[in-house]
C-alpha cells in the first residue's frame, strides 16, 4: 500500500513537533533574537536539525539544499536557507546555551503532555519489583581534530569533546547532559549530574565516576548507587550477610581503612562480589552500594541493565551527524551535540506517536530519504515495510508457429 498524500513536506511535519513559541522565546531570553536581521533563530534551529536529518557533508550541503528547496522551506513558519558564512557565524557567534534550553524544554513538553512518553520503549531488562525512578550516568567521547581544536586538546595529539548523560532507565530518555572538553575527569563531573538526583531515587554509574566523599554525599540525600568497586579498595568486612545464591560468593557489610578514604566515606555500606554473564563468559565483579534491602542478585542485574547504555550512544553517534563537524570552535560544537540530542528525542516522540515498531535506525532513514516529499508522516509510518501492491502481469501472446519454417 502507498502512504497518503499530505498537504507539506515530511520536514516540516517532523520539525513541528517544537512548540512554536519555544524558540522565540529562548532565543530573546539570550539575546539572540537582536543579533539576527535576515537569518533567524529559528532559521538556524530548523538549518541545524536539517543537517543532523540528512547528515549532511558540509555547511555548503546544508546551505544548496535548503536554498533549492526554499519554497517548501518557508512553509516552516517562514524559516528563510541560509548563507555558508551566515550559518558558520551563527554557530561561532549564537549562544550554544539556547540549543541546550531547546533541548530540555521540547522534552519536557513532550513529557508533560505524553506522561507515558518513553515508558514502553527501553531496552533495559529491570527487576520489575522496583518502583524507585532507576537512573544511569555514563559518558561518550567524541573524536575531533587536534590541529584546529586546541580548546578540546587532552593529550598531546588528541582532542575530544565529551558528553556525559543522566539517562532514565525506564524511558531510555536523557534527563540531564553536559558537553564539554574530554579533559575533566568523570568523577569531577559525575558530581554536576548527579544534582539532578532526587532522594528515594536509584542511580547507577561505572567505577570512573567513583568519588567516596562524593557516594557519602548522595547517601545523606537519601540516593541509593550502585557502582563496582576499584581494585585499590580498602576495607574491613563489618558483618558478613546471608547468601541465597549460588553466583553471589560473598554478601558483606564493610567499612572503608584507607587513611583518605576512611575519612571520605564515615559510615558502612554493603560489598557484592558475584559470578556474572558478560559476553558468555563467567566474569567476577564486585559491585558496592548503599542499598541493604534490595536482594544481592537484584543488585548485580541493576547494575547489567547498565551495560545497556550504550545502545542509547549508538544511536546516538551511528544515525545522526556527531562523526564530523560543521565547525570548529567549542560553541559551534556544542550547538550540533545539543541539535543531535534534540532531533533524538523528536524521532524518539514520533515513534511513540505512530506506535513505530521498528528499530531507531530504520525510522531515521525511513524519514530521511522522504524529507521533501508530501506524505502524511504517520501514514508513511504505518504503511512502512508492508508488501507493495502487486503489479499485473501481461499475458504475452503465444508465438505464430509454421510447421514449414522449421524444415
Amino acid at each position: 500500500m502507498k502512504p497518503v498524500k499530505h498537504k507539506f513536506t515530511l520536514l516540516k511535519q517532523v520539525v513541528e513537533n517544537i512548540p512554536a513559541y519555544l524558540v522565540a522565546k529562548i532565543a530573546k531570553k539570550y539575546g539572540i533574537d537582536k543579533q539576527s536581521r535576515t537569518f533567524s533563530p529559528w532559521s538556524h534551529v530548523v538549518s541545524m536539525l536539517f543537517a543532523h536529518l540528512t547528515h549532511a557533508l558540509s555547511l555548503n550541503d546544508v546551505c544548496d539544499t535548503l536554498r533549492h528547496h526554499a519554497g517548501a522551506l518557508f512553509t516552516l513558519r517562514n524559516a528563510t536557507p541560509p548563507s555558508r558564512n551566515g550559518l558558520s557565524h551563527a554557530n561561532k557567534i549564537r549562544n550554544s546555551a539556547m540549543a541546550q534550553d531547546l533541548f530540555y524544554a521540547t522534552l519536557s513538553h513532550f513529557s508533560s503532555h505524553f506522561p507515558q512518553f518513553g515508558r514502553f520503549d527501553t531496552p533495559f531488562k529491570l527487576p520489575r519489583k522496583i518502583k524507585r525512578t532507576i537512573n544511569l550516568i555514563d559518558s561518550t567521547t567524541i573524536q575531533l581534530f587536534a590541529n584546529c581544536m586546541d580548546w578540546a586538546k587532552h593529550r598531546r595529539r588528541k582532542a575530544a569533546a565529551k558528553c556525559h548523560m543522566l539517562l532514565n532507565a525506564q524511558t531510555f530518555l536523557p534527563r540531564f547532559a553536559i558537553v564539554k572538553s574530554a579533559k575533566p575527569h568523570d568523577a569531577v563531573v559525575g558530581r554536576v549530574v548527579c544534582n539532578e538526583l532526587k532522594a528515594g531515587e536509584i542511580v547507577i554509574f561505572d567505577k570512573a565516576y567513583v568519588d567516596f566523599k562524593h557516594l557519602f554525599e548522595l547517601t545523606q540525600r537519601g540516593i541509593l548507587w550502585v557502582t563496582r568497586a576499584k581494585t585499590n579498595m580498602s576495607y574491613a568486612i563489618v558483618k558478613k550477610l546471608k547468601i541465597t545464591n549460588d553466583k553471589i560468593i560473598l554478601d558483606a557489610k564493610i567499612k572503608l581503612t584507607g587513611p583518605k578514604s576512611s575519612k571520605d566515606y564515615k559510615d558502612s555500606f554493603r560489598l557484592i562480589i558475584a559470578d556474572v554473564i558478560r559476553d558468555n563468559k563467567v566474569v567476577r565483579m564486585e559491585f558496592i552500594t548503599d542499598d541493604f534491602e534490595l536482594a544481592a542478585t537484584t543488585i548485580c542485574e541493576l547494575y547489567k541493565a547498565r551495560w545497556d547504555i550504550e545502545l542509547f550512544f549508538k544511536q546516538l553517534k551511528q544515525t545522526l551527524k556527531l562523526s564530523d563537524f560543521l565547525g570548529y570552535s567549542e560553541n559551534a560544537v556544542q550547538w550540533q551535540i545539543w541539535m543531535a540530542l534534540l532531533t533524538y528525542v523528536i524521532l524518539r516522540f514520533i515513534a511513540y506517536t505512530s506506535k513505530w515498531k521498528g528499530t531507531f535506525a530504520r525510522l531515521f532513514t525511513t524519514i530521511r530519504g522522504v524529507l521533501w516529499n508530501r506524505f502524511c508522516l504517520y501514514g508513511l509510518l504505518e504503511f512502512c515495510g508492508t508488501a507493495l501492491d502487486q503489479k499485473r502481469v501481461s499475458m504475452q501472446p503465444q508465438q505464430l508457429y509454421l510447421p514449414l519454417f522449421s524444415i
